[in-house]
């Protein structure tokens, strides 16, 4: 979903006022709101891709969890390894495969060495780059210790998934995003109108 398209133009309105209007009361509803308009609005443009911002939620959340308790510096690393691997596995499979086959196959041609390989359609999954750079920044706080892990799920899936930076950015840090994800928010009608412009 575009956001100058009709589609988002009917989607914004709907999201603001369940949000604000409907479940306003709770924090956990509105951050579960969240989580359900993020995917939504992510999978509008292939829904298949809904799979690996999920997969790279759920790794990345129990990564976090199970770094806090660890204490073993070498199994941290192997923690902190396997969501490296997992997310850059993911981000350099779609952006980058073609890319490097297609360069093998030249650097083998110039010596006169002959491959036969074919590049793959590969789509590349819109806003890849900054989910996965955003959690990785989250596994990365937590390994440091300069961030407690969420114990809450749909928090860190609202975190991961936010709709409004999703396909366009900014990368945000887990210690500045997260922390915001927990606290009440209250209707103001000054910073609407200016947020709606």
């Amino acid at each position: 979903m575009l956001f100058n398209s009709i589609d988002f133009a009917i989607f914004l309105p709907l999201v603001f006022i369940l949000y604000w209007f409907v479940t306003n009361k709770n924090l956990n509803l509105q951050n579960a709101l969240i989580v359900g308009a993020s995917y939504i609005f992510y999978g509008w443009w292939d829904w298949r891709f809904l799979s690996l911002i999920l997969f790279s939620t759920i790794v990345d959340y129990f990564v976090g969890r199970k770094l806090e308790s660890e204490e073993i510096q070498t199994k941290r690393k192997i923690l902190l390894w396997t969501s490296i691997l997992v997310n850059l596995g993911f981000l350099g499979y779609f952006k980058y495969y073609n890319f490097f086959l297609d360069n093998f196959i030249s650097a083998f041609s110039f010596f006169g060495t002959d491959i036969k390989a074919s590049s793959l359609n590969i789509i590349l999954p819109v806003g890849i780059s900054f989910y996965t750079f955003q959690t990785l920044s989250y596994t990365i706080d937590i390994y440091k210790r300069k961030l407690e892990p969420t114990k809450n799920f749909i928090t860190f899936s609202a975190f991961v998934s936010f709709f409004p930076q999703l396909v366009a950015g900014p990368i945000e840090r887990a210690t500045h995003l997260l922390p915001q994800f927990y606290q009440k928010r209250r209707f103001n009608y000054s910073k609407a109108v200016d947020g709606m412009r």
